[in-house]
């Protein structure tokens, strides 16, 4: 039996969170969604479940930080290109995201982070192949 991911942040707005998720061109599992939660399918095997904050709160007795003014998780998401990566920002711009800062460069790595309308980080990234050191 495989082992599946499954992370969980919260969201203010069920239906524009959904929308927001769908509109960067990931798929929605039903079995799992519906007005207080939409489970969004990152890849084979990992889940992000978009949780109504009330839900969310039901799941923990620690209070539940609001990821407008706190970082909660970093999530990022690997893409074949720099210019799928740019794609997808894009989408998520339109869509209601914002862009907290530049793209950045690290060696072979190309990253933008995009901010869902919730606040919550995504970075999106492309890892070329390693430059080689020089003799």
């Amino acid at each position: 039996m495989g082992r599946d991911l499954w992370v969980s942040i919260t969201t203010t707005d069920v239906p524009r969170a959904r929308a927001f998720y769908e509109a960067l061109g990931f798929e929605v599992d039903p079995r799992f969604s519906d007005e207080t939660a939409v489970c969004v399918v990152l890849e084979e095997h990992v889940f992000l479940m978009v949780l109504a904050r009330e839900v969310f709160a039901s799941m923990t007795d620690k209070p539940v930080a609001d990821p407008r003014t706190h970082a909660l998780v970093g999530l990022n998401v690997t893409r074949s290109s720099r210019e799928e990566v740019d794609e997808t920002v894009a989408r998520g711009l339109a869509a209601g995201g914002t862009e907290p800062g530049p793209a950045q460069e690290h060696g072979s790595m190309y990253v933008r982070d995009l901010e869902d309308p919730d606040g919550n980080n995504l970075g999106f990234l492309f890892m070329g192949e390693p430059e080689e050191a020089s003799a």
